[in-house]
């Protein structure tokens, strides 16, 4: 058999196992600007999370408000109050705007953070799941809280899917990379 042929044999025969590896490999890109500016931005609320509303001298106003699935809180004497994708200081502007048509003559709100809502980790992690975000956390912190890596997990980077403006993104980053609230985490099992 001549060498043209033997060659021309191999590759057929390495075809499969090169279009096998190309199936492995995932379409998940490294995170755009937008995703990577996200984490240096005021923090937004969005579902889940929970917060301390106090109105000075209003006991029975001031109390702790979940902002619900469909990103509000409900306050007494105003109702429903937008809260998804604002920040703090624009909630208690709200608020007080809303409280002062006809309720209080100069309310004083202040919202402080009571519970934010969860990361979730997934993948080749020890015990995957939801855990409780800490404002600071990076992706390495949530892996060591979800039980490390297995001896799978690709320990080089992850796949962070996050809500942005009320579209989801995932992307690639680094596992030092800082996560927001909400996050999910997922770590890919390496190949070799």
């Amino acid at each position: 058999m001549s060498f043209a042929r033997r060659t021309c044999l191999m590759i057929l025969a390495l075809t499969p196992v090169a279009a096998g590896l190309a199936a492995c490999s995932t379409t998940t890109k490294p995170a755009s600007k937008p995703f990577r500016e996200a984490a240096v931005q005021p923090y937004r609320l969005d579902s889940g999370d929970r917060l301390r509303i106090t109105v000075f001298e209003q006991p029975g106003l001031s109390n702790t408000y979940a902002v619900d699935q469909a990103g509000y809180i409900a306050f007494p004497l105003i109702g429903q109050v937008a809260a998804r994708g604002e920040t703090l200081p624009a909630l208690e502007g709200a608020i007080a705007a809303r409280l002062k048509q006809g309720y209080l003559r100069d309310p004083d709100v202040t919202i402080e953070m009571d519970r934010y809502r969860p990361v979730f980790v997934m993948g080749e992690v020890g015990r995957p799941g939801q855990y409780s975000y800490v404002p600071g956390m990076t992706a390495q912190n949530a892996i060591a809280i979800a039980g490390g890596f297995t001896p799978r997990g690709n320990q080089k980077d992850v796949d962070v899917t996050r809500r942005i403006n009320g579209r989801v993104f995932t992307g690639r980053t680094e596992i030092t990379s800082p996560v927001l609230a909400g996050d999910t985490i997922h770590v890919r099992e390496r190949l070799f």
